[in-house]
């Protein structure tokens, strides 16, 4: 099974803006999925919450 990934808008909370990148999703122990990826333009790490999987 290939990992599925999120493409889409997070938002950046060091750079205060909301930022296009492609991270990988993953379930949290509460069964949420959650994308995680970097910011382009800092580095930070950036979270989406996707909803229940």
């Amino acid at each position: 099974m290939a990992a599925e990934t999120y493409s889409g808008e997070f938002y950046c909370v060091k750079c205060k803006a909301k930022r296009e990148a492609s991270g990988d999703v993953h379930v949290n122990e509460k069964g949420t999925r959650m994308a995680k990826a970097k910011c382009p333009e800092c580095g930070t790490n950036l979270n989406r919450i996707l909803g229940k999987a």
